[in-house]
């Protein structure tokens, strides 16, 4: 049985609906992230999740009550906030421990939680200190135990990392993860970073405009996009226009030179416009072969990234982006350089026709 159910979820504002019939189960223990761009609709549904917004219709149940309309502190949900909201005037330990006393747990009790989450945290030489006395690291890491002080059914995480700089968040979201590991904790974390999406989720939202675009593991959204919008929002992607040669057999012509899909384009007919996408690190420089899709291309821009160098070729009117791995011994091609671009026909998605499975 599902641990968090989300059926028929809605929210307007006035005449506005930000968010469209969202559903989705999450299971016991699941990292769950909400991935899209600002506006989107993920913080009103992680809003709705924690009580602080009533929907304008849909079900939540947590553990199999509903919860739709109970108030936040109800509902036994910890959520970690962008903006830490941690209390000056108060400790790293007072901070901890706010929820438990407002509870009227026993003092005997508050100290040994607060202690425990201070080990959690890695914290306890600075259970003393006060807010403005910390990083903001440490700052997220008091927030964050904070939520789990009182032992919530489900942890929320809104955009917790946004304020860090990248080393730190980096760290930061490895710690995260570790914890919900540990803990074994059912949780939401929302974010418009893709890279802090496909790092640490069980399971990737794909949010656009209030709408679900698609829901999956980081593999599968990654590589196996089911529309053009998740395709270009997640990693880099060269995006160009096909016409259909050959539906049944899955060959199309990409700027006038012909390439094979690993599938029948069913639904589609000869001289349908279609995009095909490809992700740089597909796509290698290697002599004309057989077996594999072979476009001719000139060098346009080469990109020095460290340990990778990313090159832009043109086609005709087209122009796509390729990894290489930097090499000491083999230098890019230069600038100008006729060269062959070689991928998989697996490798070649097709974005705006029914393609059947294989």
């Amino acid at each position: 049985m599902p641990f968090l159910e989300i059926e028929s979820l809605q929210k307007s504002f006035g005449a506005q609906t930000v968010v469209h019939h969202f559903e989705m189960t999450i299971d016991q223990g699941e990292f769950i992230t909400f991935l899209g761009p600002s506006g989107c609709g993920k913080t009103t549904i992680l809003r709705m999740i924690a009580g602080f917004e009533i929907p304008s219709a849909g079900i939540i149940r947590i553990d199999g009550k509903d919860v739709t309309r109970f108030r936040p502190n109800q509902r036994n949900v910890g959520m970690v906030f962008q903006s830490y909201a941690l209390f000056p005037n108060l400790t790293v330990a007072g901070n901890i421990g706010f929820a438990l006393k407002v509870a009227k747990r026993s003092t005997a009790e508050i100290k040994s939680r607060v202690e425990e989450m201070l080990h959690l945290i890695k914290l306890p030489h600075l259970a003393d200190r006060y807010p403005r006395q910390l990083s903001g690291g440490q700052q997220q890491r008091v927030a964050l135990a904070r939520a789990l002080a009182g032992r919530p059914k489900v942890l929320l995480l809104d955009e917790p990392l946004s304020a860090l700089d990248a080393k730190i968040r980096v760290s930061l979201r490895s710690e995260i993860r570790a914890l919900q590991r540990q803990l074994g904790i059912t949780s939401i974390f929302v974010t418009h970073d893709q890279e802090e999406a496909l790092s640490i989720s069980d399971r990737i939202v794909v949010l656009s405009e209030g709408r679900t675009a698609q829901i999956g593991t980081p593999f599968e959204i990654y590589n196996f996009p089911n529309n053009r919008f998740v395709a270009s929002f997640i990693g880099t992607l060269s995006l160009l226009p096909a016409l259909v040669v050959d539906a049944r057999n899955g060959r199309l012509s990409v700027d006038g030179q012909d390439v094979v899909t690993n599938r029948p384009l069913n639904g589609a007919a000869v001289g349908d416009a279609v995009t095909v996408a490809l992700r740089p690190e597909a796509i290698t420089l290697q002599p004309q072969s057989e077996n594999r899709n072979n476009l001719d291309a000139v060098v346009e821009e080469v990109g020095f990234l460290g340990s990778v160098i990313r090159i832009r070729a043109r086609l005709n009117d087209a122009v796509l982006s390729l990894d290489m791995f930097n090499n000491p011994n083999q230098p890019p091609p230069e600038l100008g350089a006729r060269v062959a671009l070689s991928f998989s026909q697996d490798d070649l998605l097709v974005l705006d026709a029914a393609v059947a499975a294989a």
